[in-house]
C-alpha cells in the first residue's frame, strides 16, 4: 500500500510517498480502508521529531480517518466488511489502510460525508475529554484559543452547548468573523490585549475554564487570567515546553493547572472516549448544535503541502488528506 513517510526530523520536503506492507489486523482489530486522514498539530510536532508515537504504535503520521472497514481481526464481533467508520488512532493514518483496535472505532456521525468525518473524531474526543476533566459548567467563562481551527471551532461550539460563555482568540479579521459566526460571545485578535478582552467578559474576575493549546508562552498570562476556583488545562505546547508557573498565584484562587495527552492513552480509556463522543456529540452534529469546520482536503502525495499550509497559519478549519 502506499503511506507516507518521514525521511528524518525535518521541515515539511521530509515527508515522501512510498511503499509498505499493509497492515494484518490483530486480535480485537480491525483494518480499515483509508477514505480521509485528519491532520492535526500533533503530526507536525511528530514530523519534526518532537513527539513519538507511543511505544508499539505505528511510525507512520496520522491520528485520526474515516474509511470502510476490510477485514476484521479475531474476536472482533461489532464490526463487518463494507461498514463506514471513523477511527481515533495512535498512528498510522497517512495510508490507504489502517488497523486499530474495534473499540476506538465508531460509525460517523449522520448526514456527515466521509471526507469531513475524518477530521472529527480527534477533535471531538480531545475537547470532550478535556472540559469533562474541568468540569466546565453552565454560566462560566471558557477561554480556547485558535478558534478558527479543528479543535478551536469545536470546542466553541461544544461549550456554548454547554451553556458557557465563550471566547475565542484568531488571527485575522476572516477567522475572528468565522469564530462569531460559530457561536463564540467575543473573539479577539490574539495580537491585541486578549487576556485583557476575556477579564472583562467575566466582570473583572476572570475565566473559570481555559483550554491551552500554546503551553509555556502563555503560561504566566492564563495563571494571571484564571477566576477564583480556575481550571487551565493545557492540551499543546506551540508556544514552547518551559515556562514559569507562580504556585503563589495560584493559592489564593484556588485554581488548577493540568496537562493531558489523548494519543499514549491506554486503549481502555480511549475506547471509552470515543463512545462517548458518539454518544454526546454525533447527536449535536445531527440537530445541527454543532457544525463541523470547512474542511480542505489534499491528496496523499500531497501531504507536504498540507503540512506548509498548516504551519502557514492561514488555514481556516481542518485539512484532510485523501488517498
Amino acid at each position: 500500500m502506499q503511506a507516507i513517510q518521514i525521511r528524518e526530523p525535518g521541515d515539511p520536503s521530509v515527508l515522501e510517498l512510498g511503499e509498505v506492507d499493509t497492515p494484518t489486523p490483530g486480535h480485537g482489530e480491525v483494518l480499515i480502508k483509508v477514505a480521509g486522514a485528519g491532520i492535526n498539530r500533533a503530526d507536525l510536532q511528530q514530523r519534526q521529531g518532537h513527539y513519538p508515537p507511543p511505544p508499539g504504535a505505528s511510525e507512520i503520521l496520522g491520528m485520526e480517518v474515516s474509511g470502510v472497514i476490510a477485514d476484521v481481526g479475531a474476536g472482533v464481533t461489532t464490526w463487518e466488511n463494507g461498514q463506514e467508520c471513523v477511527a481515533l488512532l495512535a498512528g498510522g493514518g497517512y495510508a490507504e489502510y489502517v488497523t486499530v483496535p474495534a473499540g476506538q472505532v465508531v460509525a460517523p456521525p449522520e448526514g456527515v460525508d466521509l471526507v469531513t468525518a475524518a477530521g472529527l473524531i480527534e477533535v471531538a474526543a480531545t475537547v470532550t475529554s478535556n472540559l469533562k476533566l474541568a468540569r466546565l459548567r453552565e454560566d462560566e467563562v471558557f477561554l480556547v484559543h485558535g478558534g478558527a481551527g479543528g479543535i478551536g471551532s469545536f470546542a466553541i461550539q461544544y461549550a456554548k452547548a454547554k451553556g458557557a460563555t465563550v471566547v475565542a482568540t484568531a488571527g485575522s479579521p476572516d477567522k475572528i468573523d468565522y469564530c462569531y459566526r460559530v457561536g463564540a460571545d467575543l473573539a479577539v485578535s490574539y495580537r491585541d490585549d486578549w487576556a485583557g478582552a476575556a477579564r472583562d467578559v467575566g466582570d473583572g474576575r476572570g475565566v473559570d475554564v481555559i483550554l491551552d493549546n500554546m503551553g509555556a508562552k502563555y503560561l504566566e498570562a492564563h495563571v494571571d487570567l484564571l477566576a477564583i476556583e480556575g481550571r487551565l488545562v493545557v492540551i499543546g505546547l506551540q508556544g514552547g515546553r518551559r515556562g514559569t508557573l507562580d504556585l503563589g498565584a495560584l493559592l489564593p484562587k484556588r485554581a488548577s493547572v493540568s496537562a493531558t495527552a489523548l494519543r499514549s492513552r491506554p486503549v481502555a480509556e480511549k475506547t471509552a472516549i470515543v463512545r462517548a463522543v458518539a454518544e454526546e456529540v454525533w447527536p449535536m452534529i445531527a440537530d445541527g448544535r454543532i457544525q463541523p469546520a470547512p474542511t480542505t482536503s489534499f491528496g496523499l502525495a500531497e501531504a507536504a503541502a498540507a503540512h506548509t499550509r498548516l504551519e502557514s497559519g492561514d488555514n481556516l478549519g481542518k485539512l484532510v488528506l485523501v488517498p
